[in-house]
């Protein structure tokens, strides 16, 4: 019998045995590597905590009680378990099950997560809620110990632990984030994990203590009253405590008797309770256990091996970044770099091999990222900032304040820029346009291709204001990459085609949509000129206008969302110049992008040379009904 076939609820979980919870678990992980292995995914983080989902599922009873994900990309088996199993072969596809909690999808996901360290905050809002309804549930949050890096969560456990809500946060302790944790936080969780269980040694050393003749139970109780009580013997600091949240751990959280014992015993704490569990990403499949950095998201994979399924292509704008700020920094010492546990995943690994000391990983911290490369770049030195598009969110205040009002010359790489593909709208780069140019002093631009990154990132750092380049997480056009760097004018457009009866312009790879929708358009007898914008702070304004009134047609294209982005610059522009004459039509996204593969929600949301041929001809169609 297999018992993932049974499983319609998790209320099924609790008429199974601990040996046949061990089978199912061996069941789910078979599960999702059949399925990862074709879809891609997050896999070791899955892995490592199939026990304590069931264990979560058996002790608690959602939907009433809340369990609220941190992250949430680690909820495969929370899927599979609460009604989703027959549509689990569809996960990151479109239209099929998201990747993360979807409170759309299931009664279950009682809140929708993709960013880091958001749980404890989310929980605590439930607690209260609860309390003030006079409601009666249980709220867990579940977080990983790289999410613990996160500022997020410290002001959460600030305000949890004056709290007298009941509260249960389940710390979820493998030693990894993307990549290896960093920081002081790994550190000292290694010390929790490393030292003796603290109850025991407690009640030992109590112990000892009390049958010192004469003096031991005065010592166990000024020890107690002390700011070096008897805990501080034992385990360094015991943060959580200090906190004001009672502390249970560490627990081995491949062993669901102990884990199911203790989240019952967290169950009958009043308050709020953190709940210590250590796992192994990628339990059970020893190439994402070996390489869990690799198998974090992971690509279509063979199952036997572990390979990932590689397809012969050019090299990604991320490959691409990486290797030119390792050039640059080759001739210039004083080319620094930062991300934010993003050194894989934006190309910096190899800028921390070469360059140690110059290379600053500061954990799911984004703000600190942005702020501390402010202050370097005001002491001297040339920061590159690198993270994903949808993570310079966490950072507004920052880049407005920190940098660009001090006109700190830092260079913002914006990797994943516009549509990132399976992960969805947690994920899409899709409103950094809108938010960096209105920020002044902060110059913005996009390269079409890979060649012309470099020649952007090179001529950033020689730029005397801040910089923002937004680059996509696709690979390259496999176009020749320049041996040398070239300047690239601050502020000037390209013209690569010049036209008669309208003007394409296009920010970012999607030129070369333009430049496709160009030749069709010339079969049909309709000249369309295409400008590669590359800069929209500041715009090329003298080409912008100068196009416009010879063509009095304009179509914008830009893989962004439409308010507040490139075809708004130049609709403001045109108008700032009193230029009223002029048609415009903009494409781009109306709304947050589902999930699914980049061509296809390209083609879905109408950013492709299709779309941009049917509304230059109407365009074109518009301008000649009105000379006749």
């Amino acid at each position: 019998m297999r018992f993932l076939n049974i499983i319609d609820s998790p209320t099924d979980l609790r008429k199974l045995s601990y040996n046949d919870l061990a089978e199912l678990a061996e069941e789910i992980r078979q599960e999702m590597i059949d399925v990862v292995s074709k879809n891609g995914g997050h896999l070791a983080p899955n892995l490592g905590v199939v026990e304590l989902t069931i264990a979560l599922h058996k002790v608690f009873d959602t939907p009433k009680d809340k369990i609220i994900w941190d992250v949430g990309h680690q909820t495969y088996i929370h899927k599979l378990l609460t009604s989703r199993k027959d549509k689990f072969k569809t996960i990151r596809q479109f239209q099929g099950l998201a990747g993360f909690p979807k409170r759309e999808e299931s009664v279950h996901d009682c809140f929708n997560t993709g960013h880091s360290s958001t749980s404890i905050s989310a929980a605590l809002g439930f607690a209260k809620a609860r309390d003030i309804n006079q409601d009666n549930y249980h709220v867990v949050a579940v977080i990983g110990d790289g999410a613990m890096s996160g500022g997020m969560a410290y002001e959460a456990l600030n305000h949890a632990g004056n709290s007298d809500s009941n509260l249960i946060v389940v710390l979820n302790d493998n030693e990894m984030f993307i990549s290896h944790n960093v920081g002081a936080m790994s550190s000292y969780l290694n010390k929790i994990r490393t030292a003796p269980l603290y109850d025991k040694k407690k009640k030992d050393l109590e112990k000892f203590l009390r049958n010192i003749p004469g003096i031991g139970s005065s010592v166990v109780k000024a020890a107690g009253k002390a700011k070096d009580g008897i805990k501080y013997f034992l385990v360094p600091g015991l943060l959580f405590e200090e906190l004001g949240l009672t502390y249970l751990g560490p627990i081995d959280g491949h062993d669901i008797p102990a884990l199911e014992m203790v989240l019952n015993q967290a169950k009958l704490k009043k308050g709020p309770v953190l709940v210590h569990v250590v796992t192994c990403k990628g339990k059970g499949y020893e190439p994402a256990k070996k390489n869990p950095d690799i198998f974090h998201g992971v690509g279509p994979f063979s199952k036997e091996t572990g390979e990932i399924i590689r397809k012969e292509a050019p090299p990604t704008y991320t490959q691409i970044f990486g290797k030119t700020v390792c050039e640059l920094a080759q001739r210039d010492d004083s080319i620094v770099a930062v991300t934010a546990a993003m050194g894989n995943g934006t190309g910096l690994n190899g800028f921390g091999k070469l360059f140690p000391k110059r290379f600053f990983d500061v954990g799911i911290a984004e703000q600190h990222a942005v702020t501390f490369a402010a202050a370097l770049a005001l002491a001297g030195l040339k920061p590159v900032v690198s993270m994903y598009s949808t993570f310079y969110q966490r950072a507004y205040d920052q880049v407005l304040h920190d940098i660009c009002l001090q006109n700190a010359k830092v260079v913002l790489a914006v990797d994943r820029a516009g549509i990132v593909g399976e992960d969805g709208p947690t994920h899409h780069g899709i409103f950094d346009i809108s938010f960096f140019r209105a920020i002044p002093n902060l110059t913005l631009m996009a390269p079409k291709d890979e060649n012309e990154l470099r020649h952007m990132i090179y001529s950033a750092f020689t730029f005397e204001n801040p910089v923002a380049i937004r680059y996509p997480r696709s690979t390259g056009f496999g176009v020749n990459i320049d041996a040398d760097f070239s300047l690239i004018p601050q502020g000037k457009a390209e013209l690569l085609k010049d036209g008669e009866d309208l003007t394409l312009i296009g920010f970012g790879p999607v030129v070369y949509m333009c430049l496709e929708a160009a030749k069709e358009l010339e079969l049909k007898g309709i000249q369309a000129g295409v400008i590669n914008l590359r800069f929209i702070n500041p715009l090329d304004n003298e080409m912008i206008l100068s196009q416009a009134k010879k063509t009095e047609n304009i179509v914008t294209v830009e893989d962004h969302i439409l308010a507040g982005g490139m075809g708004s610059a130049i609709l403001e522009f045109l108008k700032a110049e009193g230029v009223n004459d002029i048609a415009v039509e903009r494409l781009g996204y109306n709304n947050y992008v589902e999930h699914g593969s980049i061509p296809l929600l390209h083609k879905a949301y109408g950013i492709d040379p299709k779309q941009i041929i049917e509304v230059s001809e109407k365009l074109v169609r518009k301008k000649r009904e009105k000379v006749r």
